[in-house]
C-alpha cells in the first residue's frame, strides 16, 4: 500500500467519526493557541517595556545623589543632597558626553483664570529638550538666556492644558498662569507622547531650573543630574568619564564611596527585557503543558480507536495488508489531528492575543518562530503519542482480532 493510500484511508476514517476526531483535535488547538497567544503578549510587553524605557531619553545616564549613612544606618537611594547646579560645569561636553541637564521637581497647584490641577513643575535647561526628545507643539522651549536671568517662563504639556482651559487645542501661549502663586508666562506646549509607564511627560510643566530653585522650592540641590551620551556604544565610556568627572568635583579620596549615583539607560534596558524575557518563557512553558495533555488525549483517543476497529485491523490483515502498512496508517491519523488542530490553534492564538491585547490596552507581537516551535511542537506531540496505538494496532494477530466482539 502507498502512501496516498493510506491517507485516504486515514482521512476517510477521521470523517466517519467527526465528533470523535473533533474532541481528539481540541487539546491540541488549546495547547497551540495557548503558546501562541501568552507568547504573542509577553513578546508585546517586552517590546513596550523597552520602547517605554527609551522614550525616557537618547542615550540617557542619570547622576543621583548617593545614600546617606548615620550611624551604621542607610538612608534611602538619593537621601544625600550633594548634587548642585555648579557639578554641570564638571562634566565635560565632548567626545562622549553630549548634553547635560539639572532636573528638579516638585507637584504644585496651577491656576489660570478658573482653572486649576495639581501637576508636576520640573526645572531643567535647554539642553532638556535634547537628552527628552522634547517637541514642541507651538511656542518654544525654554532657551540659555531664560535660565540666566531667572525667567518666570513655562513650557506647558498639553494635558496641563486641556485640565486648564477644557480643550488640549486652546491657545494658551502668551497667557499667564499662576504656580504656587507666582506668576508665569506659558512660552511653548509640548507634542504629545503619552504615558512612558513611570510618568507621563503630558501633565508636567517645564520651567527654567534657576526659577523653579529661587520662587518655588527654595533651595539650591538638585534632584538629578540628566546626560545624553553621544551614542549607545559610548554611554559605558561616558558613564566612567562622568564618575571621575564627579568624584573629583567633590573632592572624593581613593577608597572612600561616592556620594553620587549613576544609572545607566542601558542596564535598566537589559534588566527589563531579561525580565519579560523570562516571563515570556515562563508563560509558554506554562500553557505548552496543555500541548502535553492534548498528547495524551489524542493516545487515549486513538487506543480506544484501536479497540473499536480490531475486526477491520484483521479483515485488513487478512487480505494482505501488512504490519508496517497498519502502523503507518493510525500513525498518518494522529499526524493529521495534530497538524489540524495546531492550524486551527495557530489561527485562534493569534486571534486570542490580539483580543486580550486590545482589552488590556498593550501591544501584542506574534513572531514566526514562536508560531514555528508551536505547530512543530504539535506535529512532533502527535507522532510520539501516536506510535503506541500504531504499533499496538499493527502488532495485532489477525485471527484473534476476526474473533474480536
Amino acid at each position: 500500500m502507498n502512501l496516498f493510500e493510506s491517507i485516504r484511508i486515514s482521512v476517510r476514517a477521521l470523517r466517519a467519526n467527526k465528533l470523535r476526531s473533533a474532541l481528539t483535535m481540541l487539546g491540541m488547538i488549546i495547547g497551540v493557541a495557548a503558546v501562541i497567544a501568552m507568547v504573542g503578549i509577553g513578546n508585546g510587553a517586552t517590546a513596550q517595556i523597552t520602547s517605554q524605557i527609551q522614550g525616557l531619553g537618547s542615550n540617557l545616564l542619570t547622576v543621583s545623589p548617593g545614600q546617606s549613612n548615620s550611624g551604621g544606618v542607610k538612608g534611602g537611594a538619593g537621601s544625600l543632597t550633594t548634587l548642585t547646579i555648579t557639578d554641570l560645569a564638571k562634566i565635560q561636553v565632548g567626545t562622549t558626553v553630549k548634553a547635560v541637564a539639572p532636573y528638579t521637581d516638585n507637584d504644585y497647584q496651577v491656576v489660570y483664570g478658573a482653572g486649576n490641577t495639581l501637576t508636576q513643575i520640573s526645572g531643567t535647561n535647554e539642553s532638556y529638550q535634547i537628552i527628552k526628545n522634547v517637541t514642541i507643539a507651538s511656542g518654544r522651549f525654554i532657551t540659555k538666556e531664560d535660565v540666566d536671568r531667572n525667567a518666570r517662563v513655562a513650557v506647558l504639556g498639553p494635558t496641563v492644558v486641556t485640565n486648564l482651559m477644557g480643550d488640549p487645542d486652546a491657545n494658551i501661549i502668551g497667557k499667564t498662569i499662576k504656580i504656587k502663586g507666582v506668576p508665569f508666562q506659558v512660552i511653548g506646549v509640548t507634542t504629545s507622547t503619552g504615558s512612558t509607564g513611570f510618568m507621563s511627560s503630558d501633565d508636567m510643566i517645564l520651567a527654567p531650573i534657576t526659577t523653579v530653585q529661587e520662587r518655588l522650592i527654595g533651595r539650591k540641590t538638585l534632584r538629578s543630574i540628566l546626560i545624553s551620551a553621544t551614542s549607545a556604544n559610548e554611554m559605558q565610556a561616558a558613564q566612567d568619564e562622568i564618575t571621575l568627572d564627579m568624584r573629583k568635583a567633590h573632592k572624593i579620596k581613593d577608597g572612600q564611596v561616592d556620594d553620587f549615583s549613576i544609572q545607566n539607560q542601558a542596564d535598566v534596558l537589559a534588566s527589563m527585557q531579561g525580565v519579560t524575557q523570562t516571563l515570556t518563557m515562563l508563560l509558554g512553558g506554562i500553557a505548552g503543558i496543555s500541548l502535553l495533555v492534548g498528547g495524551i488525549g489524542i493516545m487515549n483517543i486513538m487506543l480506544v480507536s484501536v479497540t473499536e476497529r480490531t475486526r477491520e485491523i484483521g479483515i485488513r490483515k487478512a487480505i494482505g495488508a501488512k504490519n508496517n502498512d497498519i502502523l503507518l496508517q493510525f500513525l498518518i491519523e494522529t499526524i493529521v489531528i495534530s497538524i489540524l488542530g495546531g492550524g486551527i490553534g495557530i489561527i485562534l492564538g493569534s486571534a486570542g492575543s490580539i483580543l486580550i491585547g486590545s482589552a488590556l490596552k498593550m501591544s501584542t507581537s506574534i513572531s514566526i518562530t514562536s508560531v514555528l516551535i508551536a505547530f512543530g511542537f504539535s506535529a512532533v506531540i502527535g507522532i510520539i503519542f501516536g506510535v503506541f496505538p500504531a504499533r499496538k494496532a499493527a502488532s495485532m494477530d489477525p485471527i484473534d482480532a476476526l474473533r474480536f466482539e
